[in-house]
Order: structure tokens, then sequence, then C-alpha cells
């Protein structure tokens, strides 16, 4: 498979990491592989994979976890440290924040409710959350819209020094109404931006539509089904709980110096629906896995993940899920950040090749991708 120019495949999966996109437009390594193949020429590169993720801890990141699977083979590897206090090496299973890979998890619960006819993606979310919106003030907004970026709905309101109030509770509903009283920014379905908010209310919806709290539909629906034991939402805990390496984010302090800063505990409330979840590389992998193969959604409601937004040119993203062309062949993922980890989630449409990883990178939230990011993906998916 040809692998794009190093500068457009940045550009292309920072998508999911700087949080807007607008279409049309657009220690050592301490790593123990192991390779399963059928054939030479398919397998993943463990080569290739051990020399993206050597040299751990560096500027860039303390750690990485890296799962490569799929007909072709499986890879596994890990590297960097634990905390930079100890040294002592990355634990492999680590616990992270799974940042905005949580969506996915999101749409695949609405997209269940709609298998089970319990919500129409084509009816406005006003039908579920009356009372939400401001009469005259918004068109109807159908549900599908918040699946793919297309709602229309501008950016809610956070902190304005989120590190200073990283142990307070923003609500998500503090959060939605900041950006409804924004007003629209666009008719429903006429551009795709990549926004938090559209999920953060379908984390509403959900709640609304089902009488539960979205945190246990995730669980029933899709975390016991597949015994995923590491993943839940924290809620406003500030903590990771089970085992988990520290992360850490590059930061300017008052003496003007950088200095990496232990960013692990933080409230991520406000994140809700949109990138509150908490996971593992095992466990991501088993969910990737499951959803592209049709046991977490039913192929007719699944196909919406890889479907793109009709009449917007060049729109990258279906129901959740980005797609990228890597030669011949079409990758979906998702990638998502909060301070101190990086994460992706990745499949071929063919299944042959998976990938999930979690980088403690310095940089989680900058606007570009993280380079050992940028090099397990390369080395992943070429």
């Amino acid at each position: 498979m040809q692998f794009p120019a190093r500068t457009t495949l940045a550009a292309a999966l920072a998508l999911g990491l700087t949080g807007a996109v607008t279409a049309p437009a657009l220690a050592q390594a301490h790593t123990a592989p192991a390779v399963t193949a059928p054939a030479e020429d398919s397998a993943p590169d463990a080569a290739a994979l051990r020399d993206a993720i050597k040299g751990l801890p560096n500027a860039d990141a303390t750690a990485a976890l890296v799962r490569v699977g799929g007909t072709d083979g499986t890879w596994r590897g890990s590297s960097g440290v634990h905390d930079l206090v100890t040294g002592r090496k990355a634990d492999p299973h680590g616990r992270f924040r799974a940042g905005s890979t949580t969506k996915i998890v999101t749409a695949a619960v609405a997209l269940q409710l709609a298998a089970e006819g319990k919500l129409d993606l084509d009816k406005p979310v006003q039908r579920y959350l009356p009372g939400l919106f401001p009469k005259g003030k918004f068109e109807p907004i159908p549900v599908r819209s918040l699946l793919n970026y297309t709602s229309g709905l501008k950016s809610g309101d956070g902190f304005d020094d989120e590190y200073a109030h990283r142990y307070d509770t923003l609500k998500p509903r503090e959060v939605v109404a900041s950006a409804i009283a924004k007003g629209p920014e666009h008719s429903p379905g006429a551009e795709q931006h990549y926004r938090n908010i559209g999920y953060t209310v379908l984390g509403l919806l959900i709640e609304r539509v089902t009488g539960d709290s979205y945190a246990h539909q995730a669980a029933q629906r899709i975390f016991r089904p597949l015994q995923l034991r590491d993943t839940y939402f924290p809620g406003a805990d500030p903590r990771i709980h089970g085992p988990h390496n520290r992360g850490y984010q590059s930061m300017k302090q008052p003496d003007g110096i950088t200095r990496l800063v232990d960013v692990t505990e933080w409230n991520q409330s406000d994140r809700f629906a949109a990138g509150d979840m908490i996971s593992s590389t095992a466990d991501l992998e088993v969910f990737t896995q499951a959803l592209f193969g049709g046991k977490v959604v039913p192929q007719p409601q699944l196909e919406e993940m890889f479907t793109l937004p009709a009449k917007i040119d060049d729109a990258v993203f279906g129901a959740g899920l980005q797609r990228m062309k890597l030669g011949d062949q079409v990758v979906w993922l998702k990638t998502g950040s909060r301070y101190g980890y990086t994460n992706m989630i990745a499949s071929t449409e063919d299944g042959t090749r998976t990938l999930v990883y979690s980088v403690n990178a310095t940089d989680a939230k900058g606007e570009n991708m993280n380079p050992i990011a940028e090099r397990i993906a390369r080395a992943a998916l070429s």
C-alpha cells in the first residue's frame, strides 16, 4: 500500500486532534512483539514498528502502547516509562484517557437505538429534547447531523484556564446551553465541522430516549457484552483507576520556562459522551475488531459510519469515523486526545489491518499530530 506524503498524513490524521474540520476544505524502548502472520509480505512490519516507538521518553512522549491486528497478523509493543519520577518501565496494559475515540462508542449506542426503532435518525433533535433549543432560533436538526458533524452547532464554552480548573466540574448541560446561546453557524447538513458539541447533545439524547444514564447504557450495550474490563466513564472523578501510566503536558511556567507537568488527574466530566472514556489498547482493539466485524451495530445502521454526508464536497467523516485513502486501501479511523494522552483506533475496510495506540504525548492538545503517533500510524498502516 502506497503511503501519502508525511505532510498529507499528518494533516489527515490531525483532523480528529485539532477539533475543527470544515468540508468542503479541507528510558529505552521495552518492546516484546508477537507476530503471527499468514504471509510474510502482508504481516505487520515489526522492525518499523519497533523503530517508531524506540527511544522513549523523549521531548515528544513519555510512553507508547501499540497493538496491530487483523487477518494479516498481529504485533504488540510498548515503550517508555510509567512515570518520570521512578523511571520504571511503562505498563503495556495501562489504562488511559481515550479522548474522542469515545465518540465511536456514542455513535454505536445511538445506532443500536436506531436499529431498535427507539431513535429515528431523520427526525429532529428538537423532537427528542423538547425545550433544549429556543423556538425559532434553530432549524430542525436531524439526529443524523449530530453523528456526522453537520448539525451547525457551535462549540460550547469551557474554562478559560483548563489546568487551573482541572478538579472542577462543568456539567454537559452547561456546555450545551452555552453552545445553543451562540445560535447556529449554518443550516444542518450544509457544512461539516468536527466538534465535540454534537456528541455531547447525543449523550443527552440517549439519556432521554432510554431513561437511563449514558454511561450505564454504554456499559450495558457495549462494554459488558464485549467484556471490556478496562473501559469506563469516570464522571467527575479526576483519577484513573487501575494500572495506568502517568500523563505529562508541556506547559509554560510563570518564570517563562516550559516544563513537563503531571496532568494524569483531571476531571473530564464536561467531555461526557464526546470524550470522557477511560480504556486500554487491549479493550479498544476488541471493540474495533467487533465493530468492523458487524458484532456491535447491525449492518444497515453500521453503514451510517461509513457514509459521508451528501452534498458536501471533500467531507471526511461518516457517523463518527473518519475516512482516509492510503494508496489502494481505505482506512476508517478515529483519533482522540486529552492532556497527557493521544490515541487512535483504525481499520482497513476489509479488516486485514487494525491499529490501536495510546501515546503519552507531551503535546496532546497541540495543533499538529504528535511525531511518535505519526510514526506509529505510518509503520502500522503502510
